[in-house]
């Protein structure tokens, strides 16, 4: 089967291949091994021994069985950079448990924090943990590759799901060190700046309003025809959030006389950040994602894919996008004979099932 996010379906592409499988498999090579077997295991061993980098995600431990652990592919390659992500990391009381994005949403607290006051708590709407987790592991990975550029020594890399939610909650999770208070589920506004929020407008628009200085609230306060900036209550940003209820209670009712258009072009006049609340759609259509060209179709590869692009701008190096996202076990051959496996080889293992 491969990975299992091949299955997650639909949708598809008209190749069958699945947008989830297809959203980190770009510029990928697919390589089938039974890793089971002796000779499945002896083909992962001889690719790590050239290799930079291994990244695995299995249970704690669960390599060690099939000779694939950090400290069996270090014997062999002591420059290897072996990294790690898993639920809840190498070590700690926690460490044999199996972590799911939702789960660690879950048990770290951000979907206490997450969703309308009111009401269940909610998770964010992508796997945020997951990609965040992901990221962590990267850098981590780029800090491994500095120091061996300097030892020439590889190392273990550990990252772990629970570990990268926690830092995800940022300054809410330091309000709650600061405060030894549990931070409340303020749906759309921001625990430490007002306003801060989403708006309802004419016509049940809505937009964002993000009032990030005094300075700007003064501009907000004086373009809606108010003088909440000489209250006292509402003057600095500390005032604003104790009395937060008393100064969306003025605001709300006067954001209801006019479009989210007409307030938007009113707020980008003055400087003020603000925008709206679009869908997917609308987002993968403007005018800035096409210039910034973050949808890439890889139609010149004779694939029908579409992927969303990488964010990262370099001017030395830009990101090339070769190949789409592969289909399982497309590029066993190619790969095993470029690492000298004699063709009659691979297809004895073939006719096995070791590849």
């Amino acid at each position: 089967m491969g990975d299992e996010t091949r299955q997650w379906t639909p949708p598809t592409f008209a190749d069958g291949t699945s947008a989830y499988f297809a959203t980190v498999n770009r510029n990928k090579k697919s390589v089938t091994v039974d890793m089971a077997s002796e000779q499945g295991q002896s083909i992962l061993r001889r690719l790590a021994q050239d290799a930079d980098i291994v990244v695995e995600n299995f249970k704690v431990g669960g390599l060690a069985k099939y000779g694939l652990d950090y400290d069996s592919l270090k014997a062999i390659n002591p420059g290897l950079i072996y990294a790690s992500l898993t639920g809840f990391g190498q070590t700690g009381p926690d460490a044999h448990k199996p972590g799911y994005d939702y789960i660690i949403q879950g048990l770290s607290g951000l979907m206490s924090i997450t969703g309308p006051e009111a009401g269940l708590p909610h998770k964010v709407g992508v796997a945020v943990v997951d990609l965040f987790a992901g990221l962590q592991l990267t850098i981590g990975i780029q800090a491994a590759l500095l120091v061996r550029a300097q030892t020439g020594l590889g190392q273990h890399v550990d990252v772990a799901l629970l570990d990268s939610a926690l830092a995800l909650t940022a300054n809410v999770g330091m309000n709650c060190l600061a405060s030894d208070q549990v931070p409340p589920r303020l749906g759309n506004a921001h625990p430490n700046i007002v306003p801060y929020q989403v708006f309802e407008t004419a016509g049940s628009q809505h937009l964002i309003l993000a009032c990030g200085n005094d300075q700007q609230f003064a501009a907000v306060s004086q373009l809606m025809g108010a003088e909440w900036h000489l209250d006292e209550r509402f003057a600095t940003n500390p005032a604003r959030v104790v009395h937060r209820e008393q100064l969306i209670a003025r605001m709300q009712p006067l954001m209801l006389s006019q479009n989210r258009n007409e307030w938007i072009a009113l707020f980008e006049s003055a400087r003020i950040p603000c925008g709206p609340i679009n869908n997917i759609a609308e987002a993968l259509s403007m005018p800035q994602t096409k210039a910034r060209e973050m949808v890439v179709d890889f139609a010149f590869s004779g694939s029908p894919v579409k992927v969303l692009g990488n964010p990262i701008r370099l001017s030395g190096s830009p990101i090339q996008y070769r190949l789409a996202p592969p289909m399982l076990g497309a590029d066993t051959q190619s790969v095993l004979l470029s690492l000298g496996y004699d063709p009659s080889a691979l297809a004895q293992w073939h006719r096995q099932g070791v590849i």
